[in-house]
């Protein structure tokens, strides 16, 4: 098991779409959390994202109703517990302030929204029938690893390693980037793609969509964008 910590590849621009991003979901979780276990509970289930009322037009809480294009958004800002929100909240920090530095604020929550939807469309074509929300930020996050993984690949990331002894250790985004989805991959392939616990299919489609979008956008403009530091790491942004 392993945990990324932080990564070197440097940003010119302050974050602040992502720093936004992750006040809001600490915001709304807290907020959430603070009402009470049953209160908690039928948020979920209202603003949480249900494939099988999109999939059959049906409602799910017939008591507190919510438009399922609207729960498509709002179940990216939403989370399962404390763990499931610390864990999404480190990945969005390392991984998604390079990714608004090349893109920019505006295209960037463009980029990050469209991610979490693809996550969605994907988890749904394998999970039509589930009734159980889908919330949380990892599938557009897996979106932001997926367009990390094009621009900064030989970045290094710094991650804590669990097995046998606890220890710090530096390797190429590449390759952690590579080991994390390998096992989403794996996790969605064996166990069910639309019960409880882990959306291992919304972070294969959000990470799909992220690889071939900074793929493709970098192939037709034929450059991954600025200057290079000490460290030889690349600082990609691209002019708009």
């Amino acid at each position: 098991m392993f945990i990324p910590i932080r990564d070197d590849a440097p940003t010119v621009c302050t974050p602040y779409v992502t720093i936004g991003i992750i006040a809001t979901n600490c915001l709304i979780f807290l907020f959430t959390y603070m009402q009470g276990v049953e209160s908690f509970t039928m948020t979920t289930y209202q603003f949480g994202f249900i494939p099988v009322e999109l999939t059959q037009a049906v409602e799910m809480t017939p008591q507190l109703p919510a438009s399922t294009y609207l729960t498509m958004f709002t179940s990216m800002f939403m989370h399962g517990g404390w763990m499931h929100l610390i864990g999404n909240m480190l990945f969005l920090w390392i991984f998604g302030n390079n990714i608004e530095d090349y893109f920019g604020p505006v295209k960037f929550i463009l980029f990050y929204l469209i991610a979490g939807l693809a996550a969605i469309g994907m988890f749904t074509l394998f999970g039509p029938d589930s009734q159980v929300p889908l919330v949380g930020a990892s599938g557009a996050i897996a979106g932001l690893m997926g367009a990390y993984m094009i621009l900064h690949p030989k970045a290094k990331i710094t991650i804590l390693f669990f097995f046998i002894f606890i220890q710090f250790i530096h390797l190429p985004a590449k390759i952690v980037i590579g080991i994390w989805f390998a096992i989403q991959l794996f996790n969605s392939l064996t166990g069910s793609s639309s019960g409880g616990g882990v959306a291992y299919l919304a972070h294969v489609g959000g990470f799909i969509f992220g690889w071939l979008v900074l793929k493709m956008i970098v192939k037709i403009t034929g450059r991954g964008g600025g200057s290079s530091r000490g460290n030889r790491q690349r600082v990609y942004r691209m002019n708009w």
